[in-house]
């Protein structure tokens, strides 16, 4: 079995955070259902992903972003 390649974490290539505020980079790491996706699949490292997983619970109390999509 080949050794998957490691991709560099998104935010560290662009040298900044997550925050509630850029509803178009938290969807990005959203399923087609709402849930967030594992670190496996949206290619973040650790420390990003408890950060997007803290700004996207954050949105979502806040009503920027819904807990669910239905359809």
């Amino acid at each position: 079995m080949a050794a998957r390649v490691r991709t560099r974490c998104y935010f560290d290539e662009k040298g900044t955070d997550p925050t509630y505020h850029d509803e178009g980079t938290l969807i990005r790491f959203l399923t087609k259902r709402g849930k967030i996706r594992p670190r496996t699949r949206s290619g973040l490292c650790s420390k990003h992903q408890r950060m997007i997983a803290r700004e996207i619970k954050r949105a979502r109390t806040l009503g920027l972003l819904p807990y669910r999509i239905i359809g």
